[in-house]
């Protein structure tokens, strides 16, 4: 099985692992120091937290800052109230949101921004519905 690794640059280490630490996440202390933090999606899915100048090593590139977007990230949750909830942690962990929440019927999503302003999108998927929606719009359903 492959595994991902996203890499995002962070002002702060130790605060950005503490905001993740409080939305419920864990790290591997393997690949952890004073410059990087593998933040644990899931088994194969890591996020690494690197400090801004750690960062440039590996892109050659400034950061884009807050003021501009490079990458959203999406993840999944179980149901509509964990989507409230993990968002709801985010900004008590001193993150904000971004938007108001949106319902498409069979998908519903929030966003937050973390401590460095990247934007996660937290997202609940009811494929039941979209596949009763898929079949009314006559495409197949999957």
């Amino acid at each position: 099985m492959r595994q991902i690794f996203i890499n995002l640059p962070v002002s702060n280490l130790k605060k950005s692992m503490a905001f993740f630490t409080q939305l419920g996440f864990k790290f591997d202390p393997r690949f952890t120091d004073e410059n990087a933090a593998c933040l644990i999606v899931e088994e194969n899915i890591h996020v690494m937290l690197l400090v801004e100048s750690y960062f440039r090593s590996f892109s050659y590139k400034e950061t884009c800052g807050t003021n501009a977007a490079e990458v959203l990230l999406a993840i999944d949750a179980p149901n509509r109230a964990k989507v409230d909830e993990l968002v709801a942690k985010a900004v008590s962990a001193g993150g904000a949101t971004y938007n108001e929440p949106k319902d498409h019927g069979f998908m519903y999503q929030h966003r937050f921004r973390d401590l460095d302003g990247h934007t996660w999108e937290v997202a609940y998927m009811d494929m039941a519905a979209f596949q009763a929606m898929s079949a009314q719009a006559g495409a197949p359903a999957q």
